[in-house]
C-alpha cells in the first residue's frame, strides 16, 4: 500500500459512511441531503468558477426533489462574529430541515457556530470552550439542525472535525468551541474544487494541515494511543511534504492537489484523535496579522524546540520525513533533547522558505510587540486553557511569560538559542 493508498484507507476507517470524498462527487449530494430532509438552506462561499460546482449540487438536489429555501454568502477569512450573526438570522428565518455549507472552514466553522445559536439560542460566548454544546443539548432535550459540510479547500478539514473558530475583529481574538456535537451530520469533499486554488491559498492551506498533524502527535507522548496517533499523524505529514512544494509550483498538478486534499484531511482525523497545542493557540492571537496556517507554520518550529526533550520520540519520526524529502541532513540518531528540536526546527524553517511562508516574526508586515502582550494574555485566558493542558510540556497560567515570552522572542529574530526550557 503506498502513501496515497494508506491516507484514504485511514480516513474511510475514521468517517465510514459519512463521508463522500475524491474529485467528482457534488453529483450525489442530493441523495445525501435527502436523507435529512426536504428543505435545505444553501451557505456558501464564493470564488472564481464556484458556479460550476453550484450547478452540480443544485441539480442533484432538484433531482432528488429537494427544495432550496435560500443561498446565503458564507463567512469571511477567521469568521468573524458578525458573520456569524448574520448566517444565524438566516437560518432563523429559513427554518430549513437541514443545513448545507459549501466553502473552506471559515463558513463551515460558522455554521456549526450558527446552527448551535439557532437551536439553543443564548450568546456564543456561553459555546467556547469545551463540552458545552452537548451539555447544553442534555439539559435542554434538544437535537441540533443536520448540517451537511461540503469542502472547498485543501486545509483546515472543518467538515470533518468537533471544532467552530469565531473572531472578534475589535480585539483581534479568536476563541474555539470543541463539541462533539457540532461535527457535521455527513461531510463531502470534491477535490477538484482546489484544481484552480491560488498559490497562497494553497501553502496556506498545506502548512495548517501539517500543523494539525504535527501538534498532535507532540500531545500523544506518553499517552495509550500514541502508536495509533503516530500512525495516522505521520501519514498526513509526509504525504503534505512531499506534495505541497509541486502543488504550489504547478498548480496544474490535478495528482498533487489530490495528495494535497488527503493529507489535510488526515490533519483533521489527527485533531479528532488528540488536541493541538503552541502553534493553534498562538495562532488565536495573530488573526490579524497572518493567515491561520501561516501562523502556525511559522510558530511551530519555535515550540519545537521548548517542547524536544519530552518529545524525542516524535522527533525522530518527524525528522526522518524532512530528511527524506531532503531539508535535514544531520544524523538525527545521534541527536537527542534540545539539540534534536532544533535540528528538526531547522529542517522545518527551510521546508517554509522553500514554500514562500515567513519564519521570523519581525519579518511580517505590521508586527509589533503588541502581539506578544496580546498572546501572553491571551493564552493565560480559562476558555484555551485545553491548549496549555494538551502540550507535551504542560503549562500553566503563570508559566505563561517565563516560558512562552522567550519563544515569542526567539520567534521575532529567528534565533532558536533564545527558547528557555523547563
Amino acid at each position: 500500500m503506498d502513501l496515497f493508498e494508506k491516507a484514504q484507507s485511514l480516513l474511510k476507517d475514521f468517517k465510514a459512511d459519512k463521508y463522500l470524498f475524491g474529485p467528482g462527487v457534488l453529483n450525489k449530494v442530493g441523495a445525501i441531503i435527502s436523507r435529512h430532509g426536504k428543505k435545505a438552506l444553501l451557505i456558501s462561499d464564493s470564488f472564481p468558477g464556484i458556479d460550476v460546482f453550484l450547478d452540480k449540487i443544485k441539480a442533484s438536489m432538484s433531482k432528488n426533489k429537494i427544495e432550496l429555501t435560500g443561498q446565503v454568502e458564507g463567512a469571511s477569512p477567521n469568521c468573524p462574529l458578525e458573520d456569524l450573526a448574520r448566517i444565524t438570522k438566516a437560518i432563523v428565518y429559513e427554518d430549513p430541515d437541514v443545513v448545507i455549507s459549501f466553502g473552506g472552514g471559515s463558513t463551515i466553522d460558522a455554521v456549526k457556530a450558527a446552527v448551535v445559536l439557532k437551536t439553543l439560542g443564548g450568546n456564543i460566548d456561553e459555546y467556547f470552550g469545551s463540552g458545552l454544546v452537548t451539555k447544553k443539548l442534555q439539559e435542554t432535550g434538544k437535537k441540533l439542525i443536520p448540517h451537511i459540510a461540503i469542502q472547498t479547500a485543501a486545509s483546515s478539514a472543518a467538515h470533518l472535525t468537533k471544532y467552530s473558530n469565531i473572531t472578534n475583529i475589535q480585539t483581534g481574538q479568536k476563541k474555539l468551541i470543541v463539541d462533539e456535537a457540532i461535527v457535521p451530520i455527513f461531510s463531502v469533499f470534491d477535490y477538484e474544487t482546489t484544481y484552480n486554488a491560488p498559490a497562497d491559498l494553497t501553502v496556506d492551506g498545506g502548512i495548517d494541515g501539517i500543523a494539525h498533524s504535527l501538534e498532535v502527535l507532540y500531545s500523544a507522548v506518553g499517552k495509550d494511543n500514541y502508536k495509533e496517533i503516530e500512525n495516522v499523524t505521520i501519514t498526513g505529514i509526509e504525504i503534505i511534504v512531499s506534495c505541497l512544494e509541486k502543488a504550489v509550483n504547478d498548480p496544474g498538478d490535478k495528482q498533487a492537489r489530490d495528495e494535497l486534499c488527503l493529507g489535510t484531511d488526515i490533519g483533521g482525523y489527527a485533531i479528532m484523535l488528540g488536541g493541538t497545542n503552541g502553534g493553534h493557540l498562538t495562532s488565536f492571537s495573530l488573526v490579524d496579522l497572518l493567515s491561520h496556517g501561516r501562523a502556525c507554520g511559522l510558530m511551530n518550529p519555535y515550540y519545537t524546540v521548548f517542547f524536544a526533550p519530552a518529545i524525542e520520540q516524535s522527533l525522530k519520526v518527524v525528522g526522518n520525513i524532512f530528511k527524506k524529502a531532503g531539508y535535514l541532513e544531520k544524523d538525527i540518531d545521534s541527536l537527542k533533547g534540545r539539540d534534536l528540536g532544533i535540528a528538526i526546527a531547522e529542517a522545518m524553517i527551510g521546508f517554509s522558505k522553500k514554500i514562500g511562508l515567513p519564519t521570523r516574526l519581525n519579518d511580517v508586515k505590521g508586527f509589533t510587540d503588541d502581539y506578544v502582550s496580546r498572546a501572553l494574555t491571551a493564552a493565560k485566558n480559562p476558555q484555551l486553557k485545553m491548549k496549555l493542558q494538551n502540550m507535551p510540556i504542560p503549562l500553566t497560567a503563570e508559566m505563561i511569560d517565563e516560558y512562552m515570552g522567550p519563544i515569542f522572542q526567539a520567534a521575532k529574530d529567528g534565533r532558536l538559542d533564545l527558547i528557555k526550557n523547563v
